[in-house]
């Protein structure tokens, strides 16, 4: 067995250290985004693969047997490129998803479906914002340049932002409830702006809001492709060896 593990996250690193103790030769693969990325138990390449043609051409390149799809729910295109390529070459697929968040008493959640959406979501009065949503998407939100934003970041911004007034920490989770706590009332932020990653290293922040009463705008996930699914490490290894018997 030789595993292809799409990486990107908490659970993908917590899936190499698993599948390093099973014994089961892998590749985790990562899109490269930050300067200095946590340092895998198992070989690492690093960067795009070209598509689903250039993934289909790695993997039969590589004798790849399984595919672990680890990256982050909203990573859509490389989940939709990993289905297509692993339905051409015949190989098995699972992701590894976290569980979506869900409101609780006390939340106050404006669910969204999109960046923009969620934009036109703020008021139109100047407000502060706490934009969890990474570096890669900031555009979204030049249209409302009247409020204030903070943005929490793995590495610091290369070149300007897209927003005028923004107050930028360069920081590396997981956080907990108390600091972000802390954050949101010293920055006296009146909006969260977040996806609806899932998970609990994300989490402090939502629950922050709810210990404020904040509002939060909560982008839904993407449609991703319909496959196998498994919550933990634990399932997708006794998946893997499943499928491993059965030959497939």
């Amino acid at each position: 067995m030789r595993v292809l593990l799409l990486g990107g996250t908490t659970e993908a690193r917590q899936m190499a250290h698993a599948l390093k103790s099973a014994g089961i030769e892998t590749v985790f693969s990562y899109a490269g985004r930050t300067n200095a990325p946590v340092a895998q138990p198992v070989p690492v390449r690093v960067g795009g693969f070209g598509g689903v043609d250039g993934l289909v051409r790695y993997l039969r390149a590589e004798g790849i047997s399984h595919i672990i799809d680890a990256t982050h729910p909203f990573a859509a295109q490389m989940s939709w490129n990993a289905h297509h390529a692993s339905a051409a070459c015949g190989l098995p697929l699972v992701r590894l998803e976290r569980p979506a968040w869900r409101a609780q008493e006390g939340d106050d959640w404006v669910h969204v479906p999109t960046l923009d959406a969620a934009r036109e979501a703020l008021p139109q009065a100047r407000s502060r914002v706490f934009l969890a949503i990474g570096r890669m998407h900031l555009a979204s939100f030049a249209g409302a340049p009247q409020h204030r934003y903070l943005l929490r970041l793995v590495d610091p911004p290369k070149e300007g932002l897209p927003l005028p007034d923004t107050t930028v920490i360069v920081a590396r989770g997981p956080f907990d409830v108390a600091g972000d706590t802390a954050l949101l009332r010293d920055h006296r932020i009146t909006h969260v702006v977040a996806k609806n990653a899932g998970g609990s290293g994300a989490l402090a922040k939502i629950e922050a809001a709810r210990a404020l009463g904040m509002r939060v705008i909560l982008v839904d996930r993407p449609t991703l492709p319909d496959t196998t699914v498994c919550p933990d490490t634990e399932t997708v290894l006794r998946h893997l060896n499943h499928s491993a018997e059965r030959g497939v």
